[in-house]
């Protein structure tokens, strides 16, 4: 068991300390975009509160909005959050390629202001959060970080099992203790309260990842287990060329398949103006943003969708241009299986499931990653010898029974980037350590 101790631990540490930045950075973003909400409310201050006296139809705002910025297409209506708030018109630029504006209309019809989409609060927070500001190659150092850190769960409570131990130092930290033991019991009870939620967000997280969540599409593609819309990007792009606006990164709406709505407020092509399809938005009730897109050439249908963070909410209308009719209706419960216990987990690692709730419990996860991630930087300062990282010690025999065998497999299996860097590591040893002593004895290996 000393030998196996010392081997987990081993791996407990490496993944820590090749985690522990990466951790820092998702969390404090991750807890910041938990308020998405609130912040956005917030940013909107100045269009809200507004007289809502001699207010004009949403045609004449979204001419407006048209007007103010010449050339552009229209993309969405969002309805008013309460009454007296601006309309949201979101438009595309002319011959800009992906650069959209909200354009922000009071309810008289004069436009009050308009955001760039990309450099909104809560759109830079997500793509630090999901992308580190970096594309697509970020999204791959993010999921490679999500996958050791699952590893760092699975070996940390292995390591804080208690083996005959009192309560105390497991359950909780013994205050008398100073120095290195308080540190140990800090960090070991700190992750076993917060290690079953982290790993809830961790693997909700994962069909986000490029590499993790191509695959999952592959599977389910080819198990039959898609119906309609994938509504998740996946690795900060839409999950394929017809998919509507996709959550968690504004850019992938450019890419949807409503961009082909973008020909213009034209009332030639329809019958049905959009303020009668807003009349009918409103009186669906659905929860905020509702978002109202322009028919295409093509499909001569409008659509009212909400896009709410709380996925199980979210519907999507459809209505003829031509006479109003409705035509289509897609709930959550329309969706598949895996599609809905995935919205519920997306819904959860949004904060968006339970209201307050899930945001208060999100937080206080968030703030156990960071005291671990801190707790175990001290505690490896601490023990550091000069000269070397301060693994700990190979262990004289290293025995591994069927239960590291199969967790290990799983673990291979189920995280592909967590198999690559473990091939990349295998060679290391393999090829460059023996050859290079000095950098293997800094090493501990």
């Amino acid at each position: 068991m000393s030998a196996l101790y010392r081997t987990v631990w081993r791996w407990h540490f490496y993944a820590g300390l090749f985690v522990m930045p990466m951790v820092l950075v998702l969390a404090t973003t991750g807890m910041t975009y938990l308020f998405k909400p609130q912040v956005e409310r917030w940013e909107e201050r100045a269009f809200q509160d507004l007289p809502s006296a001699g207010a004009v139809t949403p045609d004449a705002q979204v001419s407006a909005a048209l007007a103010a910025t010449p050339g552009a297409k229209l993309h969405s209506y969002r309805l008013p959050e309460f009454e007296g708030d601006a309309a949201l018109v979101h438009v595309a630029l002319p011959g800009s390629g992906q650069a959209m504006r909200d354009v922000f209309v009071s309810p008289q019809g004069k436009v009050l202001g308009s955001f760039d989409p990309k450099a909104r609060i809560m759109e830079v927070v997500q793509r630090i959060h999901g992308q580190l500001l970096i594309g697509r190659q970020g999204s791959w150092i993010v999921e490679l970080a999500a996958s050791w850190a699952i590893v760092m769960l699975i070996t940390g409570v292995a390591l804080w099992w208690p083996r005959g131990r009192g309560l105390a130092g497991v359950l909780w930290p013994r205050m008398g203790k100073g120095g290195r033991a308080f540190l140990r019991d800090l960090h070991a009870v700190t992750g076993f309260w917060a290690a079953g939620l982290a790993m809830v967000l961790l693997l909700t997280g994962l069909p986000w990842a490029d590499v993790w969540g191509s695959a999952f599409k592959a599977v389910r593609a080819e198990m039959g287990w898609v119906k309609g819309k994938q509504d998740w990007t996946i690795g900060g792009r839409a999950p394929d060329a017809g998919s509507e606006h996709a959550d968690h990164d504004h850019a992938a709406m450019t890419h949807s398949s409503s961009m082909a709505a973008m020909s213009g407020h034209d009332h030639g092509m329809m019958h049905v103006p959009l303020g009668a399809i807003v009349a009918r938005a409103k009186g669906e009730h659905l929860p905020f943003p509702v978002l109202v897109s322009p028919p295409d050439a093509k499909t001569m249908v409008w659509t009212v969708k909400s896009d709410t963070q709380n996925r199980p909410q979210r519907v999507s209308i459809g209505y003829d241009a031509m006479s109003g009719r409705e035509i289509n209706r897609d709930t959550f419960a329309d969706k598949h299986p895996i599609d809905r216990v995935v919205g519920y987990g997306v819904a959860w690692h949004e904060g968006a499931l339970l209201g307050w709730v899930n945001q208060l419990i999100g937080v206080l996860t968030g703030l156990a990653l960071i005291t671990l991630s801190v707790s175990g930087f001290l505690m490896w300062r601490r023990r550091k010898p000069t000269g070397t990282i301060g693994a700990p010690p190979f262990p004289e025999e290293r025995p591994i029974g069927w239960g590291v065998k199969l967790t290990g497999a799983a673990l291979f299996l189920l995280l592909p980037m967590f198999a690559l860097s473990v091939l990349a590591l295998l060679a290391l040893d393999r090829l460059v350590l023996p050859r290079t002593p000095r950098l293997a004895a800094w090493l501990g290996a």
